[in-house]
C-alpha cells in the first residue's frame, strides 16, 4: 500500500480538514536568535480505495538540544458564515464556509483521522538566545496507522542576530476575569480562583503582551458584568469609605512574577457616553449590593465624593508598588459624538480636579479628542490612526469588530498572512501602543450567558460581531488553549521587535509599500525576503 500523502506547510496557510495535499517534503525557516518560528506538518487520509474508513496518525519530533520544540494537534471550530463587508479577495477559507476552520492548537499528538479528511499539526520552535548561528535541523515523524512515513525535514536557519525584548510599546488586551470564573465554575478571590488565572496571566507575556486589566473595580465594559472587583470597599458611614488592598496587590503580585510589566486599570465613568458613575459594590459583590443607584451620574457629588476619598489612597497603592508609571488610566471606552463629548470633557475634568497627578488614554476615534487634548494619549481605531499620526498627534492604536475591507483584522477567515503584518504597520507609522478588547471574551454579546467558545465565535452576534473577534485562547482543562491567529498576533509583535533591536528607520524603503492600515504587503514571498534581508543585513 502507497503511503498516505504527508507534507510540510507554512505557518500562514489554514489546512481545512479537506485540504489539498502538497508533496513539500523539506522546509526552511530563518530565525534570530531569541524568536520563535513555527510551521506545520500534515497527512492526509485520501484514497478512496483504501479499507481503512478511520486511521490513527500519530506526530513525534526530533530536534537537537539547542532548540526548544513544541508539538500540537491543529483543531477545527465551526464558522457559520463569512465576516461582512470583506470581499473575497480579502478573505481566508472561501469555499470552506459555511464549514469548520482550523484554529485552536491542543496538546496532543494524535487524532483518528477519517477517510477524506486532513489532520496537521503545529510545530513552535522557540531559538534560546544562546543558540549557535547556523542550521539546525528538526524531523517530524508522522505514523498513520502502522505505517511509518518518511521524515519530514524542517531547516532552522539561525542567524547572527540576538532580537531584544520590544520597548516602549504596550501592548493591552482585556483580560475577562469573570470569563474564568464562570468557565471553571469558581468563587471570586478563591485560592482556586488565583490557581486558575495563573496561567491565563503567563499566556500573555508568552505571546508579547506585556500590559494586563486589573478590575480594581469591575469593568463597565460590554454589559453589567459579573463583579470581579479586587478591591474591598466598606461604606463606614453617610459617603465615607474605606478600603483595604490585599487582593489588588495579590494580583499585581501574581501578574509580576508571570512577566507582566505594565497594568490597565478600571474604566471611571460608564462606556458608550460617559453618562453614569461605574457600578461599585459593597466589600467585593459578593450579593451585588451597589454603593449608590446605577443611575447615578458620572459626576455628581455621590460620585465626586467617593472618588475624592479613593483617589489619594489608589495614588498611594501606587507608588508603593512603584507602578504610577506603569499603569494605564482610563475615562470611558469609545465615546462618540457631540453629547458624549460634552460628558466626557466633564469627567475627564472631575479627575483632573480629584487626581492632577494621573493621565488617561482611550479607545475613540474623533480627532477632536486629540486636537483639543481632551484625552492624554488618544487610541483611535486603524480606520483613522493614519490621521491622527498625519496630523503629529501622538496615539496608540486598535482594531475590534470593524474596519473590515482591506483592513488589518485576526478575525477567523481574515488572511494570517495580513495578521502577520500588525507588527510592520505598528512600527512603521510609530504608533505608541496596542489596544483589543477580546483576549477571553466568552459570553454571549453583553450578557452574563456564556457561549461555547468551540462552537460560537462570534459572542452569538454576528454579523455585528465577528467569527474570531471575541476571543484568541480557548478555555483548557487547566488554562488556555492558544489560537493559531493568536500564535500569528504574536509573532507580528516578535516582528516589530526585530525592527527596533535593529534600528530600522521606519521610513526606509523596505517598509514603503506600508501606506495605510488598509495598505500593505500580505505575501509570503514578501515577508520571507524582507526577513531574510533583515536578518543578513542586506536591506537595500
Amino acid at each position: 500500500m502507497p503511503p498516505y500523502p504527508h507534507w510540510l506547510q507554512d505557518a500562514h496557510t489554514r489546512l481545512h480538514p479537506t485540504a489539498i495535499t502538497s508533496t513539500v517534503t523539506s522546509y526552511t525557516l530563518d530565525a534570530a536568535r531569541g524568536e520563535s518560528v513555527a510551521f506545520q506538518a500534515a497527512l492526509s487520509h485520501g484514497d478512496p480505495s483504501s479499507k481503512e474508513q478511520v486511521i490513527a496518525v500519530r506526530a513525534r519530533v526530533q530536534a537537537p538540544d539547542t532548540l526548544e520544540v513544541r508539538l500540537r494537534r491543529v483543531g477545527h471550530v465551526p464558522q457559520r458564515h463569512h465576516s461582512t463587508a470583506i470581499p473575497t479577495n480579502y478573505l481566508d477559507s472561501v469555499g470552506h464556509v459555511p464549514g469548520y476552520v482550523p484554529d485552536p492548537l491542543y496538546d496532543e499528538c494524535e487524532v483518528a483521522l477519517p477517510l477524506g479528511e486532513t489532520a496537521s499539526f503545529w510545530i513552535t520552535v522557540g531559538i534560546p538566545r544562546d543558540c549557535p548561528p547556523g542550521n539546525h535541523v528538526v524531523e517530524v515523524l508522522l505514523r498513520a496507522g502502522e505505517q511509518e512515513m518518511a521524515p519530514l525535514v524542517a531547516t532552522i536557519t539561525v542567524y547572527d542576530v540576538v532580537v531584544q525584548p520590544r520597548r516602549n510599546f504596550p501592548v493591552i488586551q482585556w483580560f475577562y476575569n469573570d470569563a474564568i470564573l464562570d468557565w471553571y465554575k469558581l468563587t471570586a478571590f478563591e485560592e482556586a480562583f488565583w490557581q486558575r488565572v495563573e496561567p491565563y496571566m503567563r499566556n500573555l507575556p508568552g505571546h508579547g503582551q506585556d500590559t494586563i486589566y486589573a478590575p480594581v473595580f469591575t469593568p463597565p465594559l460590554d454589559g453589567v458584568k459579573r463583579p470581579t472587583q479586587l478591591l474591598r470597599v466598606h461604606r463606614r458611614d453617610t459617603d465615607l469609605y474605606a478600603f483595604d488592598w490585599q487582593d489588588v496587590k495579590r494580583y499585581v503580585d501574581l501578574a509580576r512574577r508571570c512577566g507582566i510589566r505594565n497594568f490597565e486599570w478600571t474604566h471611571f465613568f460608564t462606556q458608550w457616553g460617559v453618562a453614569h458613575a461605574i457600578r461599585i459594590y459593597e466589600g467585593q459583590g459578593v450579593d451585588e449590593k451597589l454603593l449608590w443607584d446605577p443611575e447615578t451620574g458620572a459626576t455628581s457629588d455621590t460620585y465626586r465624593r467617593f472618588l475624592e476619598q479613593f483617589m489619594p489612597e489608589f495614588k498611594g497603592f501606587l507608588e508603593r508598588e512603584e507602578l504610577v508609571d506603569r499603569s494605564f488610566f482610563h475615562v470611558s471606552d469609545e465615546p462618540h459624538g457631540e453629547a458624549h463629548r460634552a460628558n466626557y470633557r466633564a469627567a475627564r475634568q472631575l479627575l483632573r480636579e480629584v487626581a492632577p497627578w494621573m493621565k488617561t488614554m482611550d479607545a475613540l476615534s474623533e480627532i477632536e479628542y486629540g486636537r483639543q487634548g481632551l484625552t492624554d494619549q488618544p487610541v483611535p481605531s486603524i480606520a483613522v490612526t493614519k490621521q491622527f499620526v498625519d496630523e503629529g498627534i501622538p496615539c496608540y492604536t486598535y482594531f475590534c469588530c470593524g474596519p473590515r475591507g482591506a483592513y488589518l483584522q485576526r478575525l477567523m477567515d481574515t488572511p494570517l498572512l495580513n495578521t502577520r503584518m500588525a507588527g510592520w504597520l505598528f512600527y512603521k507609522f510609530q504608533v505608541l501602543g496596542f489596544l483589543h478588547w477580546g483576549y477571553n471574551y466568552w459570553y454571549r454579546s453583553q450578557t452574563r450567558t456564556l457561549i461555547d467558545p468551540f462552537t460560537e465565535s462570534s459572542g452569538d452576534k454576528w454579523p455585528g460581531w465577528t467569527y474570531g473577534d471575541p476571543f484568541v485562547v480557548y478555555p483548557g482543562p487547566d488554562g488556555p488553549l492558544d489560537s493559531i491567529r493568536w500564535e500569528i498576533f504574536a509573532q507580528s509583535l516578535q516582528d516589530y521587535a526585530l525592527l527596533q533591536t535593529l534600528g530600522v528607520d521606519p521610513g526606509h524603503e523596505s517598509l514603503a509599500d506600508f501606506r495605510d492600515f488598509n495598505d500593505f504587503p500580505r505575501t509570503l514571498k514578501w515577508l520571507t525576503q524582507t526577513r531574510r534581508q533583515l536578518l543578513t543585513g542586506t536591506l537595500p
